[in-house]
């Protein structure tokens, strides 16, 4: 068991997202965790991230205010306590369309 507190954690550059932070609370590296990883992800008004797919899947669960799940067919706006799994490979893109910040958990697997 390891305890991980919010005053601990590093920001670190998330690749193709935009007006945002992004932090890793549970992983590998930081509480042994070695089948997925946890993270904590700050959207400003405006903020995102552009389209892009991995091989890894992923599950979105919004704390406060909105963020918008953009895929080449649909558009879904969550809503504190909503949440979505994204598949592997499934494309995506992610924006906060709203003036207040948004605070989104992030779940992934390690491929």
């Amino acid at each position: 068991m390891k305890k991980v507190e919010l005053k601990d954690v590093k920001p670190y550059d998330a690749a193709k997202h935009f007006n945002m932070t992004a932090m890793r609370l549970h992983g590998k590296e930081e509480s042994g965790a070695q089948k997925f990883w946890m993270g904590l992800s700050h959207f400003l008004p405006g903020g995102g991230a552009e389209m892009d797919a991995s091989p890894t899947e992923k599950i979105y669960f919004v704390l406060e205010g909105e963020v918008t799940v953009q895929t080449p067919k649909e558009e879904i706006t969550l809503k504190p306590w909503d949440s979505i799994f994204i598949g592997p490979g499934e494309q995506r893109a992610i924006i906060n369309k709203t003036n207040k910040p948004a605070s989104m958990l992030v779940v992934i697997n390690y491929p």
